[in-house]
């Protein structure tokens, strides 16, 4: 879990790989996008779409998870160069925590300069009901707590400083930016915002773990994007991060209900073109206002 040198995700590695896929590619993407359990469909929306395997990209980790696709998606979304992971990679996989993350710095150093991060998640706000979106404001990271954080080992400064800021992790123009959206799709009423917790899974958490995160102050729970988020502030991206609320977290001890992955892909297939919907419309924007991209 604490891996003691940084083979399979350094530098120089990070950019061999960066560059195999910038000579493969129609285009050099501004934008990066990852999607999570059942939200692939966002990487169907790319125009003139070119698709490689991660079985294919040197040095680059395999996706092991039902609903991940496990393949990159080259292509424009709304005119913006864009590069989309159908499948991301998580702790419960058995990869280093770093590993897992290449993939972001990757993103960097072949161009991106904005991610857009989704996943599917527990509820644990009362108020929110299955189906329901969050803007993620912010995060508590569990596995950090113990030092297992994707910055662990040696820095190095052509990535980012040994110390970043999280404090502004999520970009809070684009926060704006996606309840405006919302409210001008009719999305208002499934539309929250929020604090994910991130665990290091793969099983479900049990009640007392939700009361709590809860009592902590988080909104949602999931097991991916905290990372991804860290490195890629600390490469210097600005991050979007929505949850698609695809189950209700367990709180009672009298209840029934269980949580199952099954019920996560089936509520990402009910919201996912919502999810398309809100991100493509975004993005149509960020093209607009924001000289960044």
């Amino acid at each position: 879990m604490f891996p003691e040198s940084s083979a399979g995700y350094s530098y120089e590695e990070c950019k061999a790989t960066a560059d195999w896929l910038l000579a493969q590619a129609p285009v050099r993407p501004l934008l990066g996008i990852v999607c999570g359990s059942g939200l692939g469909g966002l990487a169907e929306m790319l125009k003139e779409p070119l698709v490689i395997k991660y079985s294919d990209i040197p040095s680059f980790p395999q996706s092991t998870v039902h609903g991940h696709a496990g393949q990159l998606v080259f292509g424009t979304l709304k005119g913006t160069p864009c590069v989309c992971m159908q499948g991301r990679f998580h702790l419960y996989e058995g990869y280093p925590i770093q590993k897992t993350t290449m993939p972001i710095r990757v993103f960097k150093l072949m161009g991106v300069e904005t991610v857009i991060l989704t996943n599917a998640a527990g509820g644990l706000n009362p108020d929110f009901t299955v189906g329901d979106i969050m803007v993620i404001k912010d995060h508590i990271n569990i596995p950090g707590f113990a030092g297992n954080n994707p910055l662990v080992g040696a820095n190095d400064e052509r990535f980012g400083e040994r110390f970043p800021c999280m404090s502004d992790a999520y970009d809070r123009g684009l926060q704006q930016l996606a309840h405006a959206v919302a409210a001008e799709l009719d999305y208002s009423s499934f539309m929250h915002e929020g604090v994910y917790s991130v665990l290091g899974g793969p099983s479900f958490e049990t009640i007392a773990e939700c009361r709590m995160l809860r009592s902590l102050g988080a909104d949602a729970v999931g097991m991916s994007t905290v990372h991804e988020v860290i490195v890629a502030r600390h490469c210097g991206m600005r991050v979007l991060a929505l949850s698609l609320i695809t189950n209700q977290a367990v709180m009672d001890y009298d209840s029934e209900k269980k949580a199952n992955h099954q019920e996560v892909l089936q509520t990402g297939k009910l919201r996912a073109q919502q999810m398309e919907k809100l991100v493509s419309t975004m993005v149509s924007r960020m093209q607009l206002s924001n000289n960044q991209l």
